[in-house]
């Protein structure tokens, strides 16, 4: 590299010009003071930028390795009075000779600022379930795999990127490959679940795009499109609106008996999709948390025939209140009550459950178990996430979660109840295992 005196007035720019006189006293003997670039090589010494030879020189007409070109950007680098387009050019140059400043161990901070701006999470997680109705001598056993990928890129210091992309397969799929037609139903498949936009701010956060509303009580854990707002710290108000599929809805087992299957799509033609409105006021301070929510779901009616029924709407107005009390990093209580003001049956859910320690990823060796009693009306419980007592059920629940190694960790969960239409017995078996990274 031809190391010039333009290559010195480079570097200068670079750096800012932080003095708007150059008064420094110049070092090198072959830069005379009548010189065009006296000014810029005196300030770029005093400002150490440059150090010239042992021999007093500058030879600016001298080629320069890039190694001494490094140098004297990690010089700049460490400035902190720089304009911002003198510092994207630093950047620029910081790029052009990255591996010499890794060589000189410098930390080209803004680089690896740019690496970070995206980051990936996921997980890899075995799930077994067994679903029994004793009075009937009925089993439903099931083996999941699923592989999940959880991007998330930096737009600014306050907006982000998510997404969340899943790929799974039924296990057991080949005990059922084929429909009463012939067709193949292989249940694998690739699906980006969730992307949305999001930003926060002090006591202010926004979400757009399709995410999950995720309420504590897990009765309302299900993704839609639209648009969210939070405002509070300690004491919080949350309000979203959108869309949301109602193919997920929960679907009671006397409904089913009118259906010629137990696929929940059967009952939906056409529009798939519903309103959804819901807001809530929240409170967490210390050991306790809890609030109040509101949801309301409005979508066409469609009767078991595929057709619009003869009212023209099917509407949801559910309330729901919930709290958790942490008294040590040991024991914990938590329920919740909702209710349904538009269901004529099942229309209402509530569950007390209490908590002893918990596994933690990170650490190996921990450990937690819980028992609870849920009563899950179907007409209320909507999105239930539960696993060992389901929407439409009641009945106890027991369950332990183990970190055999750093993120790993292994739940077990056991659920003995009825069934609320049919006062069946019900038992069921749940059990996953997840790799996190």
């Amino acid at each position: 590299m031809k190391k010039t005196l333009v290559s010195a007035l480079t570097t200068v720019l670079v750096v800012g010009a932080a003095s708007t006189t150059f008064a420094a006293a110049n070092p090198f003997s072959d830069v005379p003071a009548d010189h065009w670039a006296y000014d810029a090589v005196s300030q770029l010494a005093a400002d150490g930028v440059i150090e010239g030879y042992g021999d007093t020189t500058f030879r600016g007409q001298q080629n320069i390795t890039r190694y001494e070109m490094a140098q004297m950007i990690a010089k700049a680098m460490a400035r902190t009075d720089v304009s911002a387009l003198d510092k994207a050019l630093i950047d620029k140059l910081a790029a052009e000779f990255s591996d010499e400043l890794g060589n000189l161990g410098v930390r080209v901070s803004n680089l690896e600022r740019n690496a970070d701006m995206v980051k990936w999470n996921g997980k890899i997680e075995y799930t077994y379930t067994s679903r029994r109705d004793k009075d009937v001598s009925e089993k439903d056993n099931n083996d999941h795999l699923l592989f999940r990928l959880e991007p998330t890129a930096e737009v600014n210091s306050n907006w982000h990127v998510h997404a969340r992309l899943d790929a799974s397969t039924e296990m057991d799929s080949d005990a059922s490959s084929k429909d009463e037609n012939g067709n193949s139903t292989d249940e694998d498949k690739v699906d980006l679940k969730r992307v949305w936009a999001q930003g926060n701010y002090n006591n202010f956060q926004v979400k757009l795009g399709k995410f999950a509303q995720i309420d504590d009580d897990s009765i309302f854990d299900t993704t839609f499109s639209g648009a969210e707002v939070k405002f509070g710290n300690k004491v919080t108000f949350t309000a979203g609106a959108g869309r949301l599929n109602v193919e997920d809805v929960n679907v009671s087992a006397d409904e089913k008996a009118k259906t010629s299957t137990f696929d929940v799509k059967s009952l939906f033609s056409g529009d798939k999709t519903a309103n959804y409105q819901y807001a809530g006021l929240g409170y967490a301070d210390g050991k306790f948390v809890g609030g109040v929510d509101y949801h309301h779901l409005n979508a066409d009616k469609i009767n078991y025939l595929g057709a619009k029924a003869d009212s023209n709407e099917d509407t949801a107005n559910i309330w729901l209140a919930k709290a958790a009390y942490r008294f040590d990093k040991t024991n914990a209580l938590n329920g919740f009550y909702a209710n349904n003001t538009s269901a004529d049956d099942y229309d209402n859910a509530w569950s007390a459950e209490y908590d002893y320690k918990g596994a933690e990823a990170e650490n190996k060796g921990t450990w937690g178990a819980w028992a609870a009693y849920r009563y899950l009306g179907d007409n209320t419980a909507l999105f239930s996430t539960f696993d060992a007592i389901l929407a439409g059920q009641k009945g106890w629940e027991i369950g332990t979660n183990y970190t055999p190694f750093k993120n790993i960790i292994a739940t077990l969960r056991y659920g003995n109840g009825k069934d609320l239409s049919s006062d069946n017995k019900v038992e069921n078996l749940f059990g996953r295992v997840e790799f996190l990274f």
